[in-house]
């Protein structure tokens, strides 16, 4: 299926842009971004860019119209279906996550709408939210919108790095650099996972990990993790492919 789809989106820059937009589109949807991985396709679509099979800029502009289109058909929905909304049983399973979107509207709406867009359980529900209580579009046109202009390259950006990483020549005995890149960018995101959860650890109810990562054990392996992973990438930036890469990167990115 996935080579179907990599078959099908590669065949013009029309079906390759029409696929991105629909990607960001459905993951911005009310409801429908929280049963579709489109963290997963979004990387996945940047792969083909980072292989220079997409032009970044074009699949970027089409990125923008999908979350914009997603998140205004969702404040329209919120806004003229709130009451069927509420008794809907979906969104009761859902009242917990529903009550904190809420709330956190209510407290501090542009930030809310804005930091939303970024986090993924609450990506497709805050537009919704916000129609629901009737927000002035004064107050949700802003955050969206700046949003959903940098939303899609930060989503597209792991897969680039890898899809660049692809087009480093194999003459160059690149395959330890590779496997050394992947090393690195995952000890990156585990430290900075981790000093999310210490960060939040004073702040959130428990969960499953709690038992393995209580805020004590969190006070030191999360900076610990933080130098390893800064001192691993300030390492990687002296190895002798790194300039092949960065020369793959900046044409992607400046084409």
């Amino acid at each position: 299926m996935e080579a179907l789809l990599e078959h099908f989106i590669t065949q013009s820059v029309a079906y390759s842009l029409i696929a991105v937009m629909l990607v960001a589109f459905l993951e911005s949807l009310a409801l429908v971004g929280l049963i579709l991985p489109g963290t997963v396709m979004m990387a996945g679509l940047g792969a083909l860019i980072g292989s220079g099979q997409v032009n970044f800029y074009y699949a970027w502009g089409a990125g923008i119209v999908g979350c914009l289109l997603g998140d205004w058909i969702s404040f329209w929905l919120g806004q003229r279906f709130k009451g069927p909304l509420h008794r809907w049983s979906f969104m009761k399973k859902n009242k917990a996550l529903l009550d904190k979107t809420e709330h956190a509207l209510h407290q501090h709406s542009m930030f809310t709408i804005l930091v939303g867009r970024f986090v993924g359980p609450t990506r497709p529900l805050v537009p919704m939210v916000a129609g629901m209580l009737d927000l002035p579009l004064a107050k949700f046109l802003p955050p969206n919108i700046i949003g959903c202009l940098f939303w899609p390259p930060l989503y597209f950006l792991p897969g680039i790095l890898a899809g660049a990483v692809i087009d480093i020549p194999a003459d160059m005995k690149s395959a330890s650099f590779k496997w050394l890149l992947l090393a690195v960018a995952l000890l990156l995101w585990l430290a900075v996972w981790l000093c999310w959860r210490w960060y939040r650890s004073g702040k959130r109810g428990t969960d499953r990990l709690t038992r393995y990562l209580p805020r004590a054990r969190l006070n030191w392996l999360a900076p610990l993790m933080l130098v390893a992973g800064a001192g691993s990438f300030v390492a990687l930036l002296q190895h002798p492919l790194m300039p092949v890469y960065w020369d793959i990167l900046w044409k992607v990115l400046s084409h």
